[in-house]
């Protein structure tokens, strides 16, 4: 009986401990996010699964082309590009984007952006956004996203784990 007992306890202990990992790592290093909408295509698709790592940005700051996650309200999180850093000008101009007057390579968009946006300098600690889906994104264009200071930022997307023929690592 005793054997039992202390056998049952050492599963609810390893249980437990379990948990406290699962927790730590999710509030620490990794999370989950589902992509809801259309703004990040071609890169991401509608209902996309992915990993986005929270440590990361502990040890550096976000750089040009990370994909990141951050909390765009209390409910509501947003997945965008970055584009500028802050110190840095940018310009959208009829169909090109300029960083510091230099005109951007961007093979992943899926069509060209419309319209004038800028110039506008980045203030520091903050990052200006982008979805690669340039004409049907809420992105840093939009007054109610704006700038994007590093406390909203939750990780850096990295990983696409569903649906499982799509997955894939993002660069």
């Amino acid at each position: 009986m005793v054997k039992k007992q202390n056998e049952a306890w050492e599963w609810v202990k390893s249980i437990i401990i379990a948990v406290i990992i699962a927790l730590l790592i999710r509030g620490y290093v990794v999370e989950t996010f589902l992509v809801d909408g259309l703004s990040m295509m071609p890169t991401l698709d509608d209902y996309d699964r992915l990993i986005a790592n929270k440590f990361i940005y502990r040890l550096r700051e976000p750089d040009y082309g990370d994909i990141i996650v951050f909390s765009y309200s209390e409910d509501r999180d947003f997945i965008k590009r970055v584009i500028a850093k802050g110190g840095d000008t940018v310009r959208v101009n009829g169909e090109q984007v300029y960083l510091n007057g230099v005109p951007l390579d961007e093979d992943y968009i899926k069509e060209y952006p419309h319209g004038e946006y800028g110039p506008v300098e980045v203030p520091q600690g903050h990052y200006f956004v982008l979805g690669d889906n340039r004409n049907n994104s809420w992105d840093s264009r939009e007054s109610s996203v704006g700038f994007i200071s590093s406390e909203r930022i939750k990780g850096k997307a990295f990983f696409v784990y569903w649906p499982l023929d799509q997955v894939r690592i993002l660069h």
